[in-house]
């Protein structure tokens, strides 16, 4: 089984992400940001060149949210600036998205080239180098206003132009990671099945010439959605591609996928070889890959009826999560036993002792998950309580009862209590508080 260290602590952060709005459109009212004096400066530029009827677009997601992207994109040693915006006063035919991009002088900022973008949203930007390649890519993944259909584009700025696409197709997924960790990055493409095509995965690389190598995997099941996507070691094959995707069915299935280099070729691989191994992952929705315990590994949730509930309707049965992983053959092996609570996002892991002998239940009037032991006879007495406190109020009144706090999010707040029966038995399945500490994770 794979151990956590009694040294394991999660910290978590938020980040707040600010930036600019102009035109009203609805995603940037939610929270108008505010501008710099930089951005101010650009915007004023932009609207000297395009008029004030624009509005300005924002990526849904990436490390770039802003409408604004300064940087250095043709490395000459000073920052251009990457604009998104929408034209209020386009005319029917055309398109309305668009990117400009601006550049600095010594009189200021000053439009350079504004060119028309594929939809009508900015899902995502990365800026980045390719395989041996110096050149410096501006990938932009865009959607429909359904979001239901995405295309990415790859450009390159030189000489004061944005050049042509030398990429442009449809993605369900995007990114750019080195993948088989030669410290050159690769595109990486995910598409889901359609047309009586399977889903596939594709790896890009680009040479000193410029010509992209591609390379392809067809996945596993007839993925139409992806859930989640995900990196991490596989076995000894180092770094994986994870990827949940959603069925038709209510559940999630999971393909995994990882670069091997032969010189300078290199193919993609799958973890598992036939759709009857892959099949072996199927559990209920919203049970996505996750690395539990914090060792590189993205793990498995596969939820089953707890002990002592397997006789009950379905609307009474509780569930415990068994966790699963890929070992050094490429096989699912169980790693721990935990309680997931996918609500409210947290998860206990039963401590080795605990391991066939500790069951749940809920106690409805003080709306908390207890852990207890069972035997033939049912479930016996108490080991642990955990309680999600959506107020202080609550949640100092839980402390005051001796709870310990676990996690806070927000209004929200994790405690535990650790049962205070004697263990007149004598059968070893008390826990302490550090072991209550080790136990929960949060899933954010």
């Amino acid at each position: 089984m794979k151990k956590i260290s009694l040294l394991t602590a999660a910290v978590l952060s938020v980040s707040g992400l600010s930036g600019c709005t102009f035109g009203a459109s609805i995603d940037t009212l939610m929270a108008p940001p505010k501008l710099s004096v930089e951005q101010e400066q650009i915007y004023s530029a932009l609207t000297n060149s395009e008029g004030t009827a624009i509005s300005l677009k924002y990526p849904k997601s990436g490390k770039y949210l802003s409408a604004f992207i300064i940087e250095d994109i043709d490395g000459d040693g000073g920052n251009e600036a990457i604009v998104f915006y929408e034209r209020t006063n386009h005319a029917a035919d055309e398109n309305p998205l668009r990117i400009n991009i601006l550049d600095k002088d010594e009189n200021g900022w000053h439009s350079g080239q504004a060119m028309a973008a594929e939809g009508s949203e900015i899902e995502k930007v990365i800026i980045s180098k390719l395989g041996t390649n110096d050149r410096l890519n501006i990938i932009i993944g865009t959607s429909l206003i359904n979001r239901s259909e995405k295309n990415v584009s790859i450009y390159n700025y030189a000489d004061g132009v944005l050049q042509d696409t030398t990429f442009s197709n449809s993605y369900s997924f995007f990114d750019v990671t080195d993948l088989d960790m030669d410290g050159h990055n690769e595109f990486l493409r995910l598409t889901g099945a359609s047309g009586g095509e399977p889903a596939v995965a594709e790896a890009y690389e680009l040479n000193e010439e410029g010509k992209y190598y591609m390379k392809s995997q067809p996945l596993s099941g007839n993925f139409t959605e992806f859930d989640n996507i995900s990196y991490g070691k596989v076995g000894s094959k180092g770094k994986g591609l994870y990827i949940d995707a959603l069925s038709g069915t209510g559940t999630v299935q999971t393909d995994i996928i990882y670069m091997e280099r032969d010189g300078d070729d290199f193919s993609l691989k799958k973890v598992f070889d036939t759709p009857e191994e892959s099949a072996k992952t199927i559990r209920t929705a919203g049970c996505s890959s996750f690395d539990v315990d914090g060792d590189g590994k993205p793990d498995m949730p596969f939820q089953f009826i707890a002990p002592c509930y397997e006789g009950k309707a379905e609307g009474e049965q509780l569930k415990l999560t068994e966790w699963k992983t890929i070992n050094s053959d490429n096989k699912l092996e169980h790693c721990y036993t935990s309680y997931y609570s996918l609500n409210d996002g947290y998860i206990f892991i039963f401590p080795e002792k605990w391991e066939n002998k500790v069951t749940i239940k809920r106690d409805i009037v003080k709306d908390e998950i207890v852990f207890c032991t069972y035997s033939d006879e049912g479930i016996g007495r108490e080991l642990l309580r955990i309680f999600c406190a959506e107020d202080p109020p609550s949640r100092e009144d839980r402390i005051t009862d001796g709870y310990m706090l676990m996690h806070s999010k927000g209004e929200s707040s994790y405690l535990a209590c650790i049962g205070s029966d004697p263990d007149t038995e004598n059968d070893g399945l008390n826990i302490t508080p550090a072991d209550a500490a080790i136990g929960f994770r949060f899933r954010d």
